[in-house]
């Protein structure tokens, strides 16, 4: 008999009838089964589970009329935001309906922010490079330092440096002046209009990024400027409804006009008094917090002196001092593993110094680098720095929900360091999807051409929460921003109040737009 005929015939027709059957007359159940599956996924969701009341949903169907609106419109343009480079997306976001209502909404607490990237640039021109005695330094690289000093600084003892020139009459001896104040916010900046093309690949972003943070180190580092650097990035961030800070703080030297220099005692006092100054106008402002930190391209000695610092200040300051992480390029520097014994010594002196520790903020999969995250959990971080690298480690992510440690996301500086183009595939869509406890923040805004969190917001509630993400989900990011924060169970149930009451005139305010 041959292959095919009509017995085997006969054999699969009792097959496909049972299963065509059920499709052709069963209409209503698939319809139910899809229905349940949409209604599993839903309350799997980030913030899925949370129940809106009555004014949050009228606030929630006037927030989505204008998403559904700039995501059809986007799609009919193949123009949308979060698909496109940053520097080239800023305009259309800032020209978008729904990022001015994210600019409205009070976001909490900002959970991974640096030190000095943190203010607009343009106030680091504008304001402190026109301050008396400010001096600048131009090297043979075409970087520039700068030094408030009276009379005039040392003589540069760095190689390629020219001599200290005084930019006040610099500037006087210009013949534009603006043109060289926009020459100074480019290099206070990555941006640039060509991205792809001025950074080639994650090292020539890192090392013009690196090389931002010292050209701007001795501006920072002045005393004066020091305090009101402070009191300009609290302001921003609350303009930005954020009322909470935590700052990766390496407290570096300060210095005074003189010379003289402050420790790293001063500088965490300093942080303390100006919180305090700023929060007396401000009465809603809840304060920050430090996580002191160092470079992982130091020797294991360095940073076991390190730990002990962090120690040292928390002991010292345990209301400001939230505990310890490793800052710097993930891929070119030193692993976690690498630096096991200076990050064991709290543990072995039975002393409690929390970490924040960045962990897989890589591209290379199965590489030591990429093994940080397995360390990050081994030493108990409190939260996971970008955790960018998690969806690859499936027992490390199990664990890490387990415990209810969150990821800080950072999706526009992930995007600019070369991590990801488009942010519709960024690895937070799968974690948004499974209802994985995150944050959201914007790592050095300033220096991505970003303010505050509503930019990072905006790419998260449009581009990687796509269509199913709505107000549930911008609850649940805001909410999620105090829950895991650093703060004392007093200080979160007080954060709570406060939000709460900005969150009620904010959805009042949304109903009546």
């Amino acid at each position: 008999m041959s292959v095919g005929g009509p017995s085997r015939q006969a054999a699969l027709l009792p097959l496909l009838l049972a299963v065509v059957l059920p499709l052709s007359c069963s209409t209503i159940s698939i319809d139910e089964a899809r229905n349940e599956l949409i209604k599993r996924e839903k309350m799997a969701r980030l913030g899925g589970q949370l129940v809106l009341k009555e004014e949050e949903e009228q606030a929630n169907g006037k927030l989505m009329t204008f998403k559904k609106a700039e995501i059809t419109e986007a799609m009919r343009t193949q123009r949308f935001p979060p698909s496109m480079h940053f520097f080239q997306a800023k305009k259309l976001i800032e020209e978008s309906e729904v990022f001015h209502i994210l600019k409205k909404m009070p976001k909490g607490a900002a959970l991974h922010l640096h030190d000095f990237g943190m203010v607009d640039v343009d106030w680091l021109v504008k304001n402190v490079t026109y301050r008396p005695h400010c001096h600048i330094c131009f090297t043979a690289k075409g970087t520039l330092w700068f030094k408030f000093a009276h009379p005039t600084p040392p003589t540069p003892s760095q190689e390629g440096c020219s001599k200290w020139i005084l930019l006040e009459q610099y500037r006087k001896d210009l013949k534009n002046v603006t043109e060289f104040d926009n020459s100074l916010l480019k290099n206070f900046t990555l941006m640039t209009e060509n991205p792809e093309m001025t950074y080639a690949n994650q090292s020539a972003v890192w090392a013009r990024f690196e090389t931002i943070f010292t050209t701007i180190t001795g501006l920072v580092h002045y005393a004066p400027v020091f305090r009101d650097y402070i009191f300009q990035g609290l302001e921003e961030f609350y303009l930005d409804n954020v009322i909470y800070l935590e700052l990766r703080a390496k407290l570096s030297q300060v210095y005074e006009l003189n010379g003289e220099t402050h420790d790293e005692a001063w500088s965490v006092k300093t942080y303390k008094e100006v919180a305090e100054v700023f929060a007396k106008d401000h009465p809603d402002f809840l304060g920050l917090k430090l996580i002191y930190s160092d470079r992982r391209f130091k020797n294991v000695s360095v940073i076991k002196t390190s730990v002990k610092t962090a120690m040292a200040l928390r002991t010292s300051f345990p209301t400001m001092v939230a505990g310890f992480d490793l800052v710097g390029h993930e891929d070119t520097g030193h692993t976690l593993y690498y630096y096991r014994d200076a990050l064991l010594i709290p543990t072995l002196e039975g002393v409690k110094l929390p970490y924040f520790l960045h962990a897989g903020e890589t591209d290379w999969q199965g590489t030591s680098i990429d093994d940080n995250l397995l360390d990050a959990l081994i030493l108990n971080s409190t939260r996971i720095g970008h955790g960018f690298a998690l969806s690859k480690h499936p027992a490390v992510m199990e664990d890490l929900k387990k415990r209810d440690i969150p990821i800080e996301v950072c999706p526009i500086s992930n995007q600019v360091l070369k991590l990801v183009t488009d942010l519709r595939i960024h690895p937070a869509t799968a974690f948004m999807a499974v209802g994985y406890p995150m944050v959201i923040s914007s790592d050095d805004p300033a220096f991505f051409g970003a303010k505050g969190l509503t930019h990072d917001f905006y790419e998260v509630f449009m581009g990687i929460g796509g269509m199913d993400a709505d107000l549930r989900t911008l609850k649940q990011l805001a909410t999620n921003s105090i829950k895991y924060s650093a703060m004392l169970p007093t200080e979160k149930k007080t954060a709570m109040k406060i939000w709460e009451k900005t969150w009620d005139n904010f959805i009042h305010d949304l109903i009546k737009k």
